[in-house]
């Protein structure tokens, strides 16, 4: 299955704070995630979203989850954990990957907007279980492997329509 067709299931995985970071550090700007949400689907029926975002202390982040929402993204929240010394995480790596494998069964793609080369083998797995899987991101922060490895690699530096200007 090497073409898109309208017939194809698809589900969109999206790593915001991947691309919310790589969309401010590149260009100083927000990313359009209906615009991402659009292209991911491209025309096949679409089964769901999920984002998965981070609830600082001040959740001052909400009306933008609401914003996910009201596309149809499904918000997987996660609380930003801070370390004694001032270092801040909130990695969700390992709860994309469960999502992934275990929603794939009833799926014919998996888009997974995210750069992150961390996602190489879930990429190989869902492959080998069938699974045609479309990298979404920005290619000047996207890794190498990660492009080689997917079915197709869609560019987000190559139109400006992904992008919200401040």
């Amino acid at each position: 299955m090497l073409t898109k067709s309208k017939e194809q299931r698809v589900e969109v995985l999206i790593d915001v704070q991947n691309l919310y970071y790589s969309a401010r550090n590149l260009y100083q700007s927000k990313v359009n995630f209906a615009k991402v949400l659009e292209t991911a689907i491209s025309g096949r029926k679409f089964i769901r979203a999920f984002g998965y975002v981070v609830r600082t202390k001040t959740g001052e982040e909400k009306p933008f989850f609401d914003a996910l929402s009201k596309l149809g993204i499904e918000t997987r929240v996660r609380d930003l954990q801070e370390f004694y010394g001032g270092a801040k995480k909130a990695d969700w790596d390992v709860g994309i990957v469960i999502d992934a494998i275990r929603t794939s069964p009833g799926l014919d793609v998996i888009v997974l907007a995210s750069g992150d080369g961390d996602f190489i083998p879930l990429v190989e797995y869902l492959k080998n279980q069938g699974k045609r899987v479309e990298i979404l991101a920005f290619g000047k922060t996207t890794s190498g492997k990660l492009i080689e490895t997917a079915d197709e690699f869609i560019d987000l530096d190559e139109a400006e329509k992904y992008l919200l200007r401040k």
